[in-house]
Parts: C-alpha cells; sequence; structure tokens
C-alpha cells in the first residue's frame, strides 16, 4: 500500500465510498487529501485519520461514517496473528489492565486478538468468517466496569471524580474498545469480501440519510439537534424566493409605452410588481406509531421556519385530531418531550389507539374549516395507512378546494404505496403526495414546496 499507486488507490477508494454515503467531496477536497498523506506519512495512522478527515469532511456529523470507513482502507493492519490468542481469562486480564491504565495502543492489540480468538465463525474458506457480536458476547468487557473502577481507585485515579462520573469515564473506554473490535471484524470481512462492498452495506448512514420509519430513538435525538442549523438554512432559501418571486413578470403594455422613446425598441423593460404577502401554513400530523419521529421532526422544523409565515397552524391526529399549535411553542426548550406532551395533553385518540385517517380529516374538515382559506397551503405529513377504514376521501377533497396548495409527505418507500391497508394512490389522485423518507429528502421537498 506503501506504493504511490496503492496509496492512490486507496485514497480514490475511500473518497468514492464516502460520495456514496452522501458526502459532497469535490476535487478540491481529494487533491487536499491526497497532500496530507504526502505530508503526514502512515508512521501515525490517528494522525492520519484526523488529517483526512480535517480535508474532506464538512462537519462533526459525518464523522460518524467516515471512521469506520478510514478503518476499511486505511486497516490498523492486515490478516490475523500468527498465534490464536490466549484463554478468556487471560485476555480479560488484559484488558482490564489496559482499561485502567486507559492504554490506546493496548486496546487497540488486544481488539485485534480478541476478534482472532472469539470472533471466527463457519468452517469454509468462503465464509464472511468474523463476528464483532460474537466476539463481545464471549468476552463481555462490560462486565469489567466496577474491576476496572476498583483499580483506578486504588491507584489514586479518582481524586475529585465523584463515583458516578469515574464510571462514565470507564464505560467510554469500554465503549472505545467495543468500536475498535467492531473496526477489527469489519476489516477482515473487507479483506474477503471487498472493501467497497462493505463500506457500502456495513457502514451506517449519517442521520440525515437514515428512514424515519427506521430510525432509532438515538438517531430521531440526533435529527432533533440539527433542526436549527437546518431551519437557518431553509430559511434563507426561502428569504432568496421570496426576493426573486417580488419581482413581479413583464408588464407589456407599459414596457411598449415606454419603449416609443427608443424608437419602439423596448430597451427598459417594466415589471408588474407584485404586494408580496407571507402565507398562511397549515400542517396536519399523523402522531401514531413509527410515524411519530417523522412528524415531530417536521412540526420542529416548520415552528423554526414559522417567522417566514403570516400564520402556522399545526394539528395532530391518531383517529381524532386537536390543534397543537400551542404546545408546540411551549415545546422549543424541550423538543424531546413534544410527542408525549401531545399524547398526554391533546385528544388524538378515540375509542381505540390506531390511525384512522378518515375520521381524522372528517373531523378538520368540520371542526377546523376556518383555518384553511385561498392563502393556505396545507401539508399532511402521515403513511396514509387507514387500518382497513374508511379513507374518506370527500373530505380531503374539501380541503383542497379550500386550500391554495395541499402536498402529502409520505415517509413510506414510494412502492409500498398501495399495498396492505395503504390508500396513498386514492388520496394522491386528490392531492400532492411527494415520498419523504429521511430529512435530506424534507429539506429539499421544504425548499421546494413551501410557499414564498
Amino acid at each position: 500500500m506503501t506504493t504511490s499507486a496503492g496509496v492512490a488507490e486507496r485514497l480514490t477508494s475511500l473518497v468514492g465510498a464516502l460520495r456514496a454515503h452522501g458526502m459532497r467531496i469535490g476535487t478540491g477536497e481529494s487533491v487536499d487529501a491526497a497532500r496530507a498523506v504526502e505530508e503526514l506519512g502512515f508512521a501515525d495512522r490517528e494522525l492520519l485519520r484526523e488529517g483526512l478527515a480535517a480535508t474532506l469532511l464538512h462537519g462533526p456529523g459525518q464523522r460518524q461514517v467516515f471512521d469506520p470507513v478510514f478503518d476499511l482502507y486505511f486497516p490498523r493492519g492486515v490478516g490475523g496473528p500468527e498465534q490464536r490468542a490466549a484463554g478468556r481469562e487471560d485476555l480479560r486480564d488484559r484488558l482490564a489492565d489496559a482499561l485502567t491504565a486507559d492504554d490506546q495502543a493496548m486496546l487497540g492489540r488486544l481488539a485485534i486478538e480478541a476478534v482472532d480468538g472469539f470472533g471466527s465463525y463457519g468452517s469454509s474458506p468462503e465464509s464472511d468468517g468474523w463476528s464483532s457480536y460474537q466476539t463481545l458476547e464471549r468476552l463481555r468487557p462490560q462486565t469489567l466496569l466496577a474491576r476496572v473502577r476498583d483499580s483506578v481507585r486504588g491507584q489514586g485515579g479518582s481524586t475529585g471524580f465523584a463515583d458516578r462520573l469515574l464510571e462514565d469515564e470507564i464505560r467510554r473506554r469500554i465503549d472505545t474498545f467495543r468500536a475498535m473490535v467492531a473496526a477489527e471484524a469489519r476489516r477482515r470481512v473487507a479483506e474477503r469480501r471487498g472493501r467497497d462492498e462493505i463500506a457500502r452495506r456495513a457502514v451506517a448512514p449519517t442521520a440525515d440519510r437514515v428512514d424515519f420509519l427506521f430510525a432509532g430513538q438515538d438517531r430521531l435525538a440526533e435529527l432533533r439537534r440539527t433542526v436549527q442549523p437546518l431551519a437557518r438554512k431553509l430559511a434563507t432559501r426561502l428569504a432568496a424566493r421570496r426576493r426573486r418571486a417580488s419581482r413581479g413578470s413583464i408588464d407589456l403594455r407599459r414596457t411598449l409605452r415606454g419603449s416609443l422613446s427608443t424608437g419602439g425598441v423596448p430597451m427598459k423593460p417594466v415589471l408588474r410588481r407584485r404586494r408580496p404577502m407571507r402565507p398562511e401554513l397549515v400542517l396536519l400530523c399523523d402522531v401514531s406509531g413509527s410515524v411519530s419521529g417523522f412528524s415531530d421532526f417536521t412540526m420542529l422544523l416548520v415552528q423554526a421556519l414559522h417567522d417566514q409565515f403570516s400564520k402556522v397552524r399545526v394539528f395532530a391526529f391518531v383517529n381524532r385530531i386537536d390543534e397543537v399549535t400551542g404546545l408546540l411553542e411551549r415545546g422549543r426548550a424541550d423538543p424531546e418531550g413534544l410527542s408525549s406532551r401531545i399524547q398526554v395533553e391533546a385528544a388524538v385518540t378515540g375509542y381505540h389507539g390506531s390511525s384512522d385517517y378518515g375520521m381524522a380529516l372528517g373531523e378538520f374538515a368540520e371542526r377546523y374549516a376556518d383555518a384553511v382559506g385561498s392563502r393556505t397551503t396545507v401539508f399532511v405529513l402521515g403513511d396514509a395507512r387507514t387500518n382497513r377504514s374508511d379513507p374518506n376521501l370527500p373530505a380531503v377533497r374539501q380541503i383542497a378546494e379550500r386550500a391554495r396548495r395541499v402536498h402529502w409527505l409520505n415517509p413510506e418507500q414510494r412502492s409500498r404505496w398501495g399495498t396492505g391497508d395503504s390508500v396513498a394512490p386514492a388520496y394522491a389522485e386528490l392531492v400532492e403526495m411527494h415520498e419523504c423518507r429521511n430529512a435530506r429528502q424534507l429539506s429539499a421537498l421544504v425548499a421546494r414546496l413551501l410557499p414564498v
């Protein structure tokens, strides 16, 4: 790998894998990365990691993809130790010592030894052969916490630390070791199956590319932390669109009249000035089941953009509908608790807890008809799965006739629309329906669809 051709191939493959995960890396960044490799060399692998991260990445959120991909293309070592790992208890003893000393180099060597000794599976030479899960299940490093804590105390290392802070630090060290084991297992699998395939399939995407319907609580919490920066970026785009729209179209009659002074040549076009008024926005959000994460994030994003509109009203529903605009305004300081507040303080369910779009949309058309007018753009957020109940198409048609425009954002993959209890195709005949599976798609749709 130390030849010029080998280094160039590794670096090019690294950049290609990062681009496959949605990172925008241009020629300039690639050239800077090559210069960083030339200057830093390979003697200090962690220094090389930080140098490439500094030249290729555009934000800290991309590190969760960059680090495992870097480990694949610039691994700690190749192959495995020539001798099998020592017994489990001996390895645990040495691991406890390394955790006590926070010896990163030793932890790296023990991760290699652990995978070699406890992570192999399958007898076929063609099998993948290595599992970080199996390694960690057999080694169980998390059970060493009390032992390491007592060792640190005995060395006087806990001076000035409360027990809880000390335990948090030890957990961090254990998590670091677990990550090293995962990286080593991925590296060995990549040697057999190819680095490019593992980089594409085995590395988790950034939070903005994770499907809302499959995002865990940690990813949803990470997304909520991006609401304010994303809102500022979208507000800038909306303001630019509003400036362009306010210029108006050419007033042909006044342009031709003005051209008399130039012999009929329309050298100074006269624009028909618009008198733009900030539009109104209404959100109808399904907050049931896995769809609630998608709705929560979108509600928080729109609330952060509320200054761009003359009025924003937000309604939540499961099988009943209730206005939650006030809850959203009061919840700015605690976005994590939005779902629980809606479930407790808003009347969104009736005699059962399953979503019923027909009943909820019908109730909106009856109770909140005054919320929709000729200046109102309505966004419906949900997967359009009615649990076999009546979809109430007349109610949707009534909302569409009253509103300036209606957009339906569906977090399900388009190929699943119309399967099972989904009535998405029927709703799509009445209003514009858009696939919106992750935060990246949502931000693009918001920038394009929000009225100016």
